[in-house]
């Protein structure tokens, strides 16, 4: 039960005990310690604050206006500069790795399998033996046969002595002429059959070499599908092993009938055209190969042309009906100016760059793109060779600000307080938003790799 509520307590009565807990009065020693714990935080706090309140500080305006009255001081970048060089235009293509030769290995006659010479997954040579059949039958038939020459060789030696014999009784009139024809046909008879028996002979030997299975072509053998102790037969629908080429090797690919053309045009001049053979997420390259041959029609339903490359296989990195994306170079340019991707910012209108001036400041330039291959790109008209562009951080960036463009190789250009002050760093942006208006605008000729616009 409860303690009694005032209304209960009757008159005389002495108070309610309380428990011994609410009886003592609080302790002093706890407030010491929460003096200090508050005082530890205080510290800590005092200590790690310059440290964490970069987490907390939004970044600093970077950029100045056109006119130099700056906002928040020279804006830190990185740059590249643009270059004169080589690029090519690719033709890519999904292909499967198909063997250029490959052989099932059947028997030519029956017979008990005695011996496999192979291991599964050895590279073999032409004419190596590979599996042995019984040959003790196929010896008896060969005896047999020379046996049977032999006698019917005798027989048409006497019949030839009887022949001449006949002769010479003919010419003295001493037997008719019916005789020496009859013995003259059993010549011819002899004859024959030493055909037939040589005939024999020829298909005993026939049939002792093909017991002895060897290579046909050079190649990597694949899994044994008969063991030794089978009886095998020369109507056996499955066979013995699988036999394929693996050096060279084959990849047939597909282009789209538009690049087919300029393809022609440079297959008809005697070129050899380079191709590359890639894994299916185009990050590392399998083998190095060269075009082969052209399909002669067109797949109507894809609208789509098969080719053949030729590669080099020593390493075994293509295997047959391996899937892998096939780049076929089409055309070398050369002496073009190559800035890298990441200086080329797009919006919805324009595609343009980041133009860091002798003075420091930066500009907007508009620019016509060509071909986009790995990490360059062609520039067709908007930049000069021995531009500076910005690569990384031109989302700090207005239209005729300061800044300090750090050149991978070179001496860092510009300077100023500011965003290096704070120790913030350039941030990465591929994208930059929407371009300044101004500079001027055209329509890229484009590549096989991608179209640019300006």
């Amino acid at each position: 039960m409860g303690h009694p509520t005032p209304t209960e307590i009757q008159p005389g009565t002495p108070p309610p005990r309380r428990n011994r807990e609410e009886q003592q009065p609080p302790s002093k020693s706890k407030g010491w310690v929460w003096l200090v714990v508050l005082v530890a935080v205080g510290a800590a706090s005092y200590y790690y604050w310059p440290k964490i309140q970069q987490y907390f500080s939004g970044p600093a305006p970077a950029a100045t206006t056109g006119k130099g009255k700056g906002k928040g001081g020279t804006a830190l970048v990185v740059a590249a500069r643009a270059k004169k060089g080589n690029i090519g235009v690719y033709d890519t293509g999904l292909g499967a790795v198909t063997p250029i030769y490959t052989v099932t290995i059947k028997s030519r006659v029956d017979g008990e399998l005695m011996s496999v010479n192979f291991k599964e997954g050895q590279t073999v040579k032409k004419g190596d033996l590979l599996l042995q059949i019984d040959p003790r039958p196929y010896q008896v038939q060969l005896d047999q046969a020379e046996g049977q020459l032999a006698h019917d060789q005798a027989l048409l030696k006497n019949a030839r002595v009887d022949l001449d014999r006949y002769k010479t009784l003919l010419n003295q009139q001493a037997i008719p002429e019916q005789q020496y024809a009859t013995q003259e046909a059993l010549v011819s008879q002899y004859e024959g059959t030493i055909k037939t028996d040589q005939a024999a002979i020829d298909n005993a030997k026939l049939n002792l070499t093909y017991s002895r299975i060897t290579a046909p072509i050079d190649g990597r053998i694949g899994l044994r599908l008969v063991d030794p102790g089978n009886i095998v037969h020369a109507s056996d629908p499955n066979g013995l092993l699988v036999i394929t080429q693996m050096d060279p090797i084959s990849v047939i690919f597909t282009i789209p009938e538009d690049q087919l053309p300029p393809v022609l045009e440079r297959v008809h001049a005697g070129a050899t055209l380079h191709a590359e053979a890639w894994d299916r997420e185009k990050k590392n390259k399998l083998a190095d190969g060269k075009l082969d041959t052209i399909d002669n029609q067109i797949d109507p339903t894809t609208g789509t042309l098969r080719l053949r490359a030729i590669f080099d296989n020593k390493a075994y990195m293509l295997y047959p009906s391996q899937f892998v994306n096939v780049r076929l170079l089409v055309e070398q340019k050369t002496g073009v100016v190559l800035i890298p991707n990441a200086a080329v910012q797009r919006n919805q209108q324009n595609t343009y760059v980041w133009l860091v001036k002798p003075d420091s400041t930066v500009t907007v330039s508009m620019i016509t793109t060509g071909v986009t291959e790995n990490d360059q790109t062609e520039i067709i008209s908007g930049v000069n060779p021995g531009d500076v562009l910005v690569t990384v951080g031109v989302d700090r960036l207005l239209e005729g600000g300061r800044v300090n463009a750090q050149v991978p190789g070179e001496a860092p250009r510009g300077g100023g307080r500011g965003d290096q002050a704070s120790g913030d760093a350039p941030r990465g942006d591929k994208t930059g938003g929407d371009a300044p208006s101004g500079g001027h605008s055209g329509r890229g000729k484009g590549s096989r790799s991608g179209k640019g616009t300006s």
